[in-house]
């Protein structure tokens, strides 16, 4: 079994001067080794070792432990009912604790499941207090199981619990204007069905097209008064990473000066990187260095959090969590080797030319 500390005793708190006193640390780092208990199944594609191939990538920071640790506290009840009905809650739960067993046709409850889907719905609520106490200037979250395909009442794809709606939702019922910017490979069709008719969030996801779930058109805007505050940006296998940083400029920077966000979550999937081997997209760990920078751009210090989704091949989710956490401490991190540096000349371009035509004429229509 994978051996994973609590995010408690992953490094020191802080560092100190020659004098005593606590230097500025700016990252909280939150995992837990209850994340651990969950199983998916043998052979699953979404396992434990995910999550030591994210400290081991967290440990070739220049300053590993300067990282401040921010236990997760489990998210309530109250919390995850913002999102999800108790009658489904219960039966994850009963599930769960009942031994285990199948929620859906590519979901898995074990033993510990329930126990891991409230601390990792807990992890953001977690940071985005400490955030608020002035404790950090960005957070990142490893977690499992992910959840940007749980929906308010079905589980899918690998996902049980909706933890960046469980926190956005929380957020947003203090008064913030909250951005998610999902660039997982895969759409992330649970947060958009949370928020499709809520204006108080923008959610934004770039994805591959076609791929797993199957959902997330451009057309696909919101609805009511929340109509244009989902933005879909489809991309074909093998996109590299100029046409994403063009569809960051060009398409999202906009939209986002616009809605002006007081509050940024990242849906962190690593899946879109070239070696995946579920999905065919064409990043690298330098693609999402430097688009993870121009995110940043786009919200306040001490209100930025990261959360893990997906990833599979574990030498890309170890170089791309050492990227992204480099980027939250400010530093100008670079890609492992030069076979990691950023990408051009993929496809995408005409795609992404289509969109932004669509979004024009839905403006001046």
């Amino acid at each position: 079994m994978t051996q994973l500390p609590s995010s408690g005793t992953f490094g020191a708190l802080g560092s100190f001067s020659q004098d005593g006193s606590v230097d500025v640390v700016s990252v909280l780092f939150s995992t837990h080794a209850a994340y651990l208990e969950h199983l998916a199944g043998p052979r699953h594609p979404e396992r434990p070792e995910r999550l030591q191939a994210v400290l081991s990538g967290i440990r070739r920071h220049p300053s590993p432990g300067a990282l401040i640790p921010l236990e997760p506290i489990a998210a309530s009840r109250e919390d995850l009912e913002r999102v999800h009905p108790r009658a489904y809650l219960d039966r994850i739960e009963h599930i769960s604790t009942s031994g285990g067993g199948r929620l859906d046709p590519d979901t898995y409850a074990s033993p510990g499941t329930w126990r891991a889907a409230t601390f990792a719905a807990g992890a953001g609520l977690t940071a985005a207090e400490a955030l608020r106490r002035g404790e950090g200037d960005a957070a990142f979250c490893a977690v499992r199981p992910p959840g940007h395909h749980a929906n308010q009442t079905e589980s899918m794809g690998f996902c049980l619990i909706s933890n960046v709606a469980v926190l956005a939702s929380s957020l947003a019922d203090q008064g913030e204007r909250v951005l998610i910017l999902d660039y997982d490979a895969h759409h992330g069709n649970g947060t958009q069905d949370v928020f499709y008719h809520d204006p108080r969030v923008l959610f934004v996801s770039l994805h591959q097209w076609p791929l797993y779930p199957g959902t997330g058109r451009h057309t696909e805007i919101g609805a009511g008064t929340a109509e244009g505050f989902t933005m879909n940006v489809p991309l074909p296998p093998g996109t590299t990473g100029d046409v994403y940083l063009r569809a960051f400029d060009e398409l999202i920077a906009p939209r986002v000066a616009a809605f002006a966000p007081t509050w940024l979550i990242i849906s962190a999937g690593f899946d879109a990187h070239r070696f995946d081997p579920i999905t065919e997209l064409g990043l690298t760990s330098g693609d999402y260095i430097a688009l993870t920078k121009r995110a940043l751009e786009w919200a306040p210090k001490g209100r930025r959090i990261v959360m893990l989704e997906g990833g599979y091949d574990l030498d890309a989710l170890a170089w791309c969590a050492a990227g992204v956490v480099g980027v939250l401490s400010g530093d100008d991190p670079e890609p492992v080797d030069m076979s990691e540096a950023e990408t051009s000349g993929g496809p995408g371009g005409r795609q992404l030319d289509a969109i932004s035509s669509f979004w024009r004429e839905r403006q001046h229509g």
